[in-house]
């Protein structure tokens, strides 16, 4: 058993890690798509939207599927594909072509946050543990971002996108046969005998529907933040002055910070309760992300770790109420509603907000998500009482 159980988190935890990786990935390209294609802050929206709103949109089918398919089976095949989007993309010579594949790599990305969450939920809940495992898993999807979007902004100094692009692919079809060795091949337990024991009440509580609401409205607002300010932070630094290695740099230094955000607010969320982290974290966002706005890049550069921290703690926080909130045999469902919620309003909020950018410039629609991230407080009292 525990060795079921580590291997089941190291899989997760590689699973998320290459998966989020190669979609923070995007944000380092649109400067040099936004050249090569010369489309404007609404067009890079929606590329951006390709990706994630796909994603978002096939989690619930996703979920679904896995009981028929099975879901090591369905997360190996999502991460395979994802990386084939990458080769295509590698050889996209239109908008059109890089249009099909990043919408391929959303479909392939679907599959991992629902099956690889419930993946380390299911895991764990026996031995206890469950929010530790879930920061930790967490944790190590910021570290994809901030090794993979690093990596690529320091080799475009010296090869072309196009390569680069290539490159991550290999990577995907690589770590889809590393989850094919991980996977243990016998799960603990069965999804049917965890609703089955779920319905007999053993150790199981009965959930909360007008919990969810909110914590999925939380969640929802905290992603369109956080989206919203990544697709601008490019423009913003390029504006200051920052170059394209620059640019990757202050990526890795944002996601370094969200990393260990995500690992410390899941411990402290489990310590001193939701309620508390989540103030501290969205609060300090307001401020950061208007501060953005008016500090020197020197200034800004410093901030981004602090940055990332407050970003992209609260998420793990989130994440880790999921289970005490899912009905009785419906942990999938939840972890696939929250995640189509919250990814789905990460794929609008670049189009929204890029046209706001467009008419208002990017300043102005920076300081707007510094206003908009404030309205996750009183929701979050809200979940507090339903737990």
């Amino acid at each position: 058993m525990p060795n079921a159980r580590r291997r089941s988190l190291i899989a997760a935890s590689t699973a998320h890690a290459v998966h989020d990786g190669l979609t923070d990935l995007i944000y380092v390209l649109l400067p040099i798509w936004q050249a090569q294609f010369a489309i404007s802050y609404a067009m890079i929206g929606l590329l951006r939207a390709a990706y994630s709103g796909v994603m978002a949109s096939f989690q619930l089918l996703a979920s679904r599927l896995a009981r028929r398919f099975g879901r090591e089976r369905l997360l190996i095949g999502g991460t395979a594909l994802a990386g084939v989007a990458y080769l295509i993309a590698g050889q996209a010579g239109g908008l059109a072509t890089l249009m099909i594949a990043l919408m391929l790599g959303g479909l392939g990305a679907s599959t991992q946050h629902p099956l690889a969450s419930s993946l380390v939920t299911d895991t764990h809940e026996a031995g206890g543990g469950v929010k530790e495992a879930l920061a930790q898993y967490n944790f190590a999807g910021d570290i994809g971002k901030t090794l993979i979007p690093g990596a690529v902004g320091l080799l475009l100094v010296v090869v072309s996108w196009q390569t680069s692009v290539t490159m991550i692919g290999v990577l995907g079809l690589t770590a889809a046969v590393l989850l094919w060795w991980l996977i243990p091949s016998a799960p603990p337990a069965s999804h049917a005998e965890r609703a089955a024991k779920a319905a007999n009440g053993s150790g199981a509580h009965r959930g909360s529907a007008s919990g969810l609401r909110a914590l999925l409205a939380t969640g929802t607002l905290d992603s369109t933040v956080r989206m919203g300010f990544l697709t601008f932070l490019p423009f913003l630094l390029k504006s200051k002055g920052a170059g394209t290695a620059g640019i990757g740099i202050a990526l890795s230094l944002l996601f370094v910070g969200g990393a260990f955000g995500k690992l410390f607010c899941g411990y402290l969320g489990a310590r001193i309760g939701m309620m508390k982290t989540v103030w501290v974290t969205e609060s300090m966002t307001s401020v950061l992300v208007a501060l953005a706005v008016w500090l020197p890049l020197a200034g800004v550069m410093a901030m981004l770790p602090l940055m990332g921290l407050a970003l992209n703690g609260t998420s793990s926080v989130l994440y880790g109420v999921v289970p005490e909130l899912a009905a009785p045999g419906k942990r999938e469902q939840a972890f696939a509603w929250f995640y189509t919620g919250t990814i789905g309003a990460g794929a609008l909020s670049p189009v929204i907000f890029g046209k706001l950018g467009d008419v208002m410039g990017v300043s102005v629609a920076l300081l707007s998500l510094a206003v908009i991230v404030l309205f996750t407080l009183p929701l979050a009292g809200r979940v507090q009482k339903s737990l």
